[in-house]
């Protein structure tokens, strides 16, 4: 039996994982930013611990994390799930907006995992799975912000498997494609400006708008094998460092490493050295 701690549990792969978990006989400590909204995982049944954790609130981070432990003693895996996607040229998203997705997709997650540290240590070991996306690798116009906050946890987490593998504690990126959970419904929109009408970013916000919040009908993802990939990876060994998940994902992270790779000129580079 393992135990887990999983914020974003509400919805959406979090909810799977921990459904999932619970149905195998696993303790989960499950968090969102609505502790009601986690009366489905009650109804299920089997060991549960909830509460309200709101992740960008660091302090309560470092609380919920603390009290986690307490209760449950050993926690074998932190899974960073909570995030939410903005949308919008970068010229049109607000302040606030900014501001709000690093909190969520950045910040939060590499607070989460701070306060955790110490307590995996003391223990002798755990794992780290951290929810990123195809998007970590990726990019498209129109959701600048999120990429930037994705690829940023990814480089955090690049440093960190380093770091920590001396203590016995392992990460795991995952970068799901699109999958038929609920996301869009959770975007923050910017209001577009005209002046992007006939712009990627201008035929991105009427794709959302003609999808009624619901973008991911037909994605070819599903929730539950990505869930039972994700718990897997948790008792793999040694951690994969990334879980690139959905034929979507493979494609177009294989692409954009190819087209990166193909960029590099040596020569170029070596041009910039003092001469030998």
């Amino acid at each position: 039996m393992a135990t887990w701690f999983i914020t974003g549990a509400s919805a959406g792969i979090g909810r799977a994982v921990a459904e999932q978990l619970l149905k195998a006989g696993h303790r989960v400590a499950a968090t969102a930013r609505d502790e009601n909204r986690l009366e489905v995982l009650r109804r299920q049944g089997g060991e549960l611990w909830t509460t309200t954790l709101d992740v960008t609130d660091t302090r309560a981070v470092r609380d919920v994390v603390g009290r986690a432990f307490a209760d449950l003693g050993r926690i074998d895996v932190i899974f960073s799930n909570a995030g939410r996607g903005a949308v919008g040229a970068a010229e049109e998203l607000s302040d606030e907006a900014i501001a709000e997705q690093i909190a969520v997709n950045l910040t939060g997650p590499i607070q989460l995992i701070r306060a955790a540290l110490p307590h995996l240590r003391a223990q002798g070991g755990g794992r780290i799975i951290q929810t990123t996306t195809m998007g970590a690798q990726i990019s498209s116009p129109g959701a600048s912000l999120y990429h930037a906050s994705k690829w940023g946890i990814e480089g955090f987490l690049e440093s960190l498997v380093p770091e920590v593998a001396p203590f016995g504690i392992g990460v795991t990126m995952i970068e799901p494609g699109s999958v038929r959970t609920d996301f869009g419904a959770a975007l923050s929109i910017a209001d577009p400006l005209p002046a992007y009408a006939a712009t990627p970013a201008g035929r991105l916000h009427r794709y959302i708008k003609a999808g009624g919040g619901n973008l991911t009908a037909d994605a070819p993802g599903d929730p539950a094998r990505v869930a039972a990939a994700i718990i897997t990876a948790a008792t793999t060994t040694p951690a994969p460092r990334r879980l690139t998940l959905g034929s979507d994902a493979h494609a177009a992270v294989q692409a954009a490493l190819t087209g990166r790779q193909a960029e590099l000129d040596k020569a170029l580079a070596a041009s910039t050295d003092f001469p030998s």
